[in-house]
């Protein structure tokens, strides 16, 4: 790698710009192609799509847009109850708000931190009931139309039995693969299995467009449906006939065109990832309390931000304090999301034998994880979190 920056602040994950960026975004803007039309937008859903073994993509102004045009083609609407992790970002929650149904959070697993397909099927097979056609949450009435599963920091959910309660359940199955691209599942791309997935491409993410989304699916109504929708829904562009609700919810051309160069990376940019995960884990394997994330035989992670889980028991420092001690040293960490059944703005939410989830978010602390990150770089982080277990052993 690269020698150490001069500066001392190491970054939790920022972009990586080392291709056609400059050159494509320049294109953009010599040609006045700035908006969401031109070349760079259908290139950059084409390419994106292909990647992950999509037959089409629809490019939108970010991951949580993709998500709600998303579930609305997928049939998600008012009433309707969606099964989807606690321990998440709130978006993939709030995109289901957003179409008027409502999150049921079934609980992670220990190991992988994955949606527990198992507990999602025992949901499904004791906590509902089917009324005529409709499978319904005993406890709320309502019908459960769908499952999201979001492959958390670069892993993968166990797809192939998802896929199999979802067939035999008759649900649609809704991929937020906003954190996982690159990443893979029994040798195919993660993203590739549901009706419908979605990805991000938010400054922070494994490559970015500085914002942006994209639907993926193998369905050409479907495709066409989100390309109609995140576009005003116009029946005649000319006179202005609008035919549904639509929404503005398209990508410009510039950030389009710093996706595909971004994306032509991005091979380079997981072998790195990959890289890093690895130092993590040697570097840090003898630390006693820290605690790596298992990872399923039939994943190949892309390792989107690489987290650890701090017993404090055993490290003598809980994950906060961890926290605290690399800010001071100039080191960007941060823990897990504040699961969302606990959260006041999803309290009418139903919530189903949720226990790993609050556990994980106590201990897991995310380590910096920049594609531009240097090996001198990962070593402060390493010693200085080696020195902190080692110090607050001591004082046992």
């Amino acid at each position: 790698m690269n020698k150490d920056n001069s500066s001392d602040h190491i970054p939790l994950s920022v972009p990586h710009l080392d291709g056609n960026e400059w050159a494509y975004v320049k294109e953009c803007l010599d040609t006045n192609w700035v908006s969401s039309a031109g070349k760079y937008v259908e290139k950059f859903e084409a390419r994106a799509a292909s990647y992950v073994g999509r037959q089409y993509g629809v490019a939108c102004v970010n991951g949580t847009s993709a998500l709600h045009v998303g579930l609305l083609v997928a049939g998600v609407g008012a009433d309707d109850e969606v099964v989807m992790p606690p321990l998440t970002f709130v978006a993939p929650a709030n995109a289901v708000r957003y179409t008027g149904a409502y999150p049921v959070f079934v609980d992670v697993r220990p190991d992988t931190w994955q949606l527990d397909v198992g507990k999602v099927a025992e949901f499904l097979k004791e906590g509902c009931h089917w009324s005529g056609k409709r499978l319904v949450n005993k406890k709320t009435g309502r019908t459960v139309k769908a499952i999201l599963p979001v492959h958390l920091i670069g892993h993968a959910v166990d797809m192939d039995p998802l896929m199999a309660l979802a067939r035999e359940f008759d649900l649609v199955v809704v991929e937020d693969n906003a954190e996982s691209l690159g990443a893979a599942y029994r040798g195919r791309k993660v993203g590739s299995h549901g009706l419908i997935a979605c990805l991000s491409f938010n400054g922070n993410k494994v490559i970015t467009c500085g914002g942006g989304g994209m639907v993926l699916t193998d369905d050409r109504q479907l495709a066409d449906r989100v390309r109609y929708l995140t576009t005003q829904a116009k029946d005649d562009p000319v006179e202005n006939i609008h035919g549904a609700i639509g929404y503005n919810y398209r990508l410009t051309n510039m950030q389009a065109a710093m996706g595909l160069a971004q994306l032509e990376q991005l091979d380079s940019f997981v072998a790195r990832k990959r890289q890093i995960a690895r130092r993590y884990q040697s570097e840090l394997a003898q630390v006693a309390g820290i605690v790596h994330q298992q990872v399923a035989g039939d994943v190949l992670p892309s390792y989107w931000l690489y987290t650890i889980l701090i017993d404090k028991k055993t490290f003598g420092l809980d994950s906060r304090e961890v926290m605290q001690s690399l800010r001071q040293a100039g080191i960007e960490s941060r823990p897990f999301w504040h699961p969302l059944h606990s959260q006041k703005v999803f309290a009418d939410c139903y919530s189903f034998n949720v226990s790993a989830a609050d556990r994980l978010y106590r201990e897991a602390l995310s380590l910096p994880s920049s594609v531009g990150m240097t090996d001198a770089q990962q070593d402060r982080v390493i010693d200085l979190i080696r020195s902190l277990g080692s110090a607050s052993g001591s004082k046992k």
